[in-house]
Order: C-alpha cells, then structure tokens, then sequence
C-alpha cells in the first residue's frame, strides 16, 4: 500500500543517486551531523559504472585523476592497476570506498524517484519513490549525474528483432558469448570504439554501422608498478593541490602555446611524440586547438593521416576520417588498436552516410543498400545527457513551477550548482558547470564541498531556506554564453550540444572556462557571503 504525505518519513538532506557526487554528499554531510538518505534506482554504488558493463568499458582519464581526493586514508589504502583502469576496477573501487566508509546504510538501493515538490508552507522538499514512500527534508541534493538516462536510436522497426538487443548503457550483468554470432553494433562514439575493438575480436561477424565518425587517439594504457603506486602515493597532497587549479580538474599537462608559435617541423615533431605518449596528450600539445579553426584544421589533418597508414583498406580507411566538424569538438576518445579492428577479416564498416539505415527487421538491419543479417544487435547511442537525468522525474518548484518548463529552452543555473525557483535545490555536476569537459569527480568533490559550507552557513546563521536571484542565475548563464561563443566545440552535432536527442533544445551550455576559473566562481560566491542568494529566516 502507498504512503500517505501523513505517514512520511522527515530527515535532514535527501541524496538523488550514488555515483560519485552522491557517495561524496551522503558520507559528507553524514559526518557533519546530518541525518541523510540517499535514493539510487540501481542495486548498488557506482552510478554510472554499476550499469556500464559492456565488454571493454573504460574510464578515458588517469586512475589517479578518476579517484576521489578527500579522503587520505582511501588513498593510501587502495591500488590502481593500470593507468586507465576498467569498469571492474573502478566498480570495485566504488564499492571499497562504500565499505570503507560505511555508505549503503545511508542508501536506499533499487528505488527511484518519481517526483519532488518544494512544499512553500512547510520549506522542505516532499520525495516521492516508485515504491510509495514519501520522504521530506529541507534539503535536496541531486547527484543524478550527467550521463545516466540511455537514449534508443531514432529507428523504426526496434520491437521487430527476433534476437537479443543489449544495451550499452545497461548492459546485462552475466558475460555473453559472441562466438560464432554475426552481431551489429549501432554507435560509433566513445562507447562504440570500446565495445568494436573488444567484441570484433571474438564475434564470427562483426558488422559496425556508423554515421558519423568520431575523433580517437591511442590510449597507451599500462600496468601500474609497484614502485611508481608508491610513489604516486606519497605525492597524493601536492597532485590534489595541482588538479584543482588546473583547467582540466585533474593532472593532465596543458598547454599555453599557440600553434602557430612553432614552424612546421617543430609542430610535426611535437604532434608525433603527443600521437607516441598516447591518452589526451594531444590536447595538451597547444593552447589553441578549440579556439583556432587553422590550427585546429592542421591537427585534425595529421590525425587522418594517421588513420590512412593503420587501417588497410583505402576505402574503409576514407570512411573512418572524420570530416565536417573540428577535432576535439566531439568528446575525443581513446582507444587500444580500434583503427587495427578493421583490418580483420570478419570485421566490416557499414557507411551509413552513403547507405542509411531505414529500419531494423526482425532479422537484421536494413539499410537502402540491402539487409544484413544479424543474431545480436547492440545499441552504443549515449545518453540524454546532462539535463536527462534531472528530468527524467518531475521536479516542482516554488509556485508549482515544473523544472522541465523552466528548462524547456535549455538548462539554466547559477554554477550549474543552484536554480532560481527551485529553493533548497543543490545539484552536483550540473550542465552549466564545466561537466563534461573536466574531471567528474574533481568537480563533484568541489560542489559537494561547497553545498556543505551553504548550508553550514545557513545553520549558524538560523536560515531555513535559501533560493539563487534571477539576476545572478542570469549573470553566469551570460558568462557561460559568452565563453562558449567561440569555442569550437559549438560547431559539432553532439550530446555536448545536445543534439543527439530529438526535440531537446541545442547549444553549448556548459561552462568552457576550466575547472580552476570555475572553482574561483565557486569560492568567490561562499566569500561574498552569498550575496547572489536571497534567505529565509527561521521564525523564532
């Protein structure tokens, strides 16, 4: 039987998922004193990474980047396996530090939320849950994250597969077996070339369907020794301390030099060892690359060039080239011989710009050219990302204002952090944040942190609520826009952009500036004394 708003159930803070910002918020604010709950629609930790198991995953940064920094004791306890580890490991990590710190308690697993509503009289937030229960707190934080909605290809004909689809995004949790199976893979960006270069390995045949090609870069992935763990180990304070003042939240070098402030053979020579070195490398070769359609153009010429001399097929090889869009405007993504996959015999690229498909049949996927028939078909299409997951329940504000009507022209924000009209409403990771262009978990740590000192402000000071002025949400949104106008990034369809889902409103609203120009945004408003915010007091 349903709860009634009667018998709910009263806490400090409610937590909307248990991927990494949301670990963070429940161990954060458990530890000042708050009674907490967090709510997670999976059957664990690990957010992202508890539905990623599609073979191959993952994670493009540095282990010591896509780790948590608050915690020593974490740090010096836990092994890194490989430079960039894969989804098992940070799976396992995830699941060491909800051990370590005594996370699931607070943590109401495979239990969604299906509404929020601000409740004006009573200034709490009123929880909704798939399974009835109603839970209120004054303050909700949302770390629903900025890819956890998986998004279907705009197909027709999904229903009529006779065979298994798998999806990439929830991923079955046994291992399945490809051999001897002629399998279609839908998707060709970062979890596309993952799932190619490890399952063209093993299926009979191996059937890629691309649209667009996507920019990819030798990871030079490898084992971590025991001698450089300690190492990395006893410098854990001064990497932190460089990660948060550095652009990209974590310890990747970047540059300040201008392309064109080499002659062209220095700039080969410098592309060449950046190509060797592996990972992004590449973007930190030159200061320039996403501001300087020239130099951006010289680059993206040497990377296809690269592409020509690994795959041998001339015509395959044209076809993975990407075109028509700058290089590093789409997420760039790492690879372990993904372009050296199409060189196998049972392995074949299907150009979808020069033959579409028109639908899915019960026994295949047919394209205008003909039908190719399949046992297994897997969808790699992304997400509804980062908005998806905050509209994926109704969020109701101050005055019954719904969050997908205030969004219904793009997301906006103050930090990507707090929403006008919505008071008591922090989100982790927001979309007008630096997101998906900085370390996740840099960034969640920051606005955790910074949630907590508001509302520890708000305890001392006697104030039960707090909301964002238009003005200021208006300011960053200007600020936001104005950085984003030249960047390159605005000139590719992607789900940066928004653009990989039908309908959804399109532009570049995330905050281009860099992690360490973000944290000083953050660190300036808690100074300020949180001047752009509006406050109510506690009636005595």
């Amino acid at each position: 039987m349903s709860r009634t708003i009667q018998s709910a159930e009263r806490v400090d803070i409610i937590v909307v998922g248990a991927g990494f910002g949301g670990m963070y918020a429940v161990y954060k604010f458990r530890e000042e004193g708050y009674n907490v709950v967090g709510i997670e629609a999976g059957g664990d930790v690990g957010g992202v990474w508890y539905w990623n198991r599609y073979p191959g995953a993952r994670c493009d940064l540095m282990s010591v980047d896509y780790s948590y920094g608050f915690s020593d004791e974490i740090q010096q306890e836990w092994n890194w396996s490989e430079q960039f580890a894969a989804q098992p490991e940070i799976l396992a990590y995830a699941n060491f530090v909800a051990d370590r710190l005594e996370l699931r308690k607070n943590f109401r697993f495979n239990t969604r939320v299906t509404s929020a509503r601000w409740d004006e009289e009573e200034k709490l937030w009123r929880c909704t849950t798939d399974d009835g229960a109603v839970l209120e707190a004054p303050f909700c934080i949302m770390s629903t994250g900025p890819l956890s909605i998986p998004k279907d290809p705009d197909i027709a004909g999904i229903e009529r597969f006779k065979g298994p689809i798998y999806r990439a995004q929830k991923w079955p949790h046994e291992e399945i077996d490809f051999t001897g199976k002629r399998v279609g893979l839908i998707g060709t960006g970062s979890t596309g070339i993952q799932i190619t270069q490890e399952v063209g390995r093993k299926a009979g045949e191996f059937f890629v369907f691309q649209r667009t090609p996507s920019w990819t870069l030798p990871m030079r992935n490898h084992d971590l020794d025991e001698a450089y763990l300690a190492e990395m180990k006893a410098n854990y304070p001064a990497m932190r301390a460089a990660m948060k003042m550095n652009p990209t939240g974590g310890t990747r070098p970047v540059s300040t030099r201008p392309f064109f402030s080499l002659p062209p053979s220095q700039r080969r020579d410098v592309m060449e060892h950046a190509w060797l070195d592996g990972g992004h490398t590449f973007l930190a070769c030159f200061s320039d690359l996403l501001s300087n359609q020239a130099a951006n153009d010289q680059v993206a010429d040497f990377v296809r060039d690269k592409i020509g001399e690994i795959v041998e097929d001339p015509e395959v090889a044209e076809a993975l080239k990407p075109r028509g869009y700058p290089i590093f405007a789409r997420r760039p993504c790492l690879d372990t011989e993904y372009y050296e996959t199409y060189n196998l015999p049972n392995v074949h690229l299907k150009d979808c710009l020069k033959d579409p498909i028109v639908e899915i049949a019960e026994n295949g996927i047919r394209t205008e050219s003909g039908e190719v028939e399949l046992d297994i078909i897997i969808f790699a299409t992304g997400y509804d990302a980062l908005t998806g997951a905050l509209l994926a329940f109704e969020v109701v504000g101050r005055g019954g204002v719904l969050l997908k009507d205030k969004w219904k022209e793009g997301p906006r924000s103050y930090l990507g952090i707090l929403v006008e009209g919505f008071p008591n409403m922090i989100a982790t990771s927001g979309p007008n944040g630096p997101a998906a262009l900085a370390n996740l978990i840099t960034i969640a740590e920051n606005d955790v942190e910074w949630a907590a000192d508001l509302i520890g402000h708000m305890k001392k000071q006697g104030l039960d609520a707090f909301e964002v002025t238009k003005e200021a949400e208006d300011r960053w949104m200007d600020e936001v826009f104005r950085l984003a106008e030249p960047s390159l990034i605005r000139k590719a369809q992607t789900w940066w952009v928004g653009s990989n889902v039908k309908g959804k409103p399109t532009g570049l609203s995330m905050y281009v500036g860099g992690f360490a120009n973000y944290r000083a945004h953050c660190m300036a408003a808690k100074n300020n004394g949180y001047s752009d915010l509006v406050f109510d007091k506690r009636a005595v």
